[in-house]
């Protein structure tokens, strides 16, 4: 087996700039900016623009697609399968 191919795997704090909220986990992303964190250590700090934190999907601000009203306009518009026309 190869030695010193895996690449190194750091703490890193990611920041979610929409929602002011920050994160301390482990990745090899790397940054020349730091931040001091609640444990009184520096580390490498990422900026991103949405995270769990911020994206509507899972604060439960996510739209639904109307599909069935979709379906019945254009059924409504070319004819839907109720016309009798063989295909």
């Amino acid at each position: 087996m190869q030695q010193d191919k895996q690449p190194d795997y750091h703490p890193v704090v990611f920041r979610d700039r929409a929602a002011g909220y920050a994160f301390l986990t482990r990745s090899t992303a790397r940054s020349e900016q730091t931040i001091e964190w609640d444990d009184g250590q520096s580390y490498p700090v990422i900026d991103v623009e949405i995270s769990s934190e911020s994206h509507p999907f899972y604060t439960g601000k996510a739209r639904t697609v109307d599909t069935e009203g979709r379906i019945a306009r254009f059924e409504r518009r070319y004819g839907g399968a109720e016309s009798g026309e063989a295909t």
